[in-house]
């Protein structure tokens, strides 16, 4: 079956970095575009960025562009999200998920567009 399972999550103060990892198993990586979104407490899951199926394009909401970086490893069916310059209200469950389309429009940062996730690993930010 198919399993995404995030890691790198952890408390870290605000202004540090964390390198957040998605391993993926029980589908062909290379088919699937990949993205990130975050979920705070009351809140809905949010995309953060995108990434293409071969890596060569990416898509980054407004909240994290310029400090979160999105990048995938085919090879080792591995999708990352640098995070740097972290603040306080990036405290959330992470969850990286897989589309099988490689198309891209606004439609594809929304929930629904995503066939399989992971359990979400959580990052906390101090003040």
């Amino acid at each position: 079956q198919v399993q995404l399972v995030e890691s790198g999550g952890g408390l870290v103060q605000a202004g540090g970095s964390l390198r957040l990892s998605c391993a993926a198993s029980g589908l062909t990586f290379s088919n699937y575009a990949m993205a990130w979104f975050r979920q705070a407490p009351g809140k809905d899951r949010e995309f953060l960025a995108r990434i293409s199926r071969s890596g060569g394009s990416t898509y980054d909401a407004d909240s994290v562009k310029g400090r979160f970086t999105i990048s995938r490893d085919n090879a080792k069916n591995t999708v990352s999200l640098q995070m740097n310059s972290l603040k306080p209200e990036d405290t959330a469950v992470y969850y990286c998920a897989a589309d099988r389309s490689d198309r891209f429009s606004v439609t594809r940062t929304l929930v629904p567009a995503y066939e399989y996730w992971g359990q979400g690993t959580q990052v906390t930010v101090s003040s």
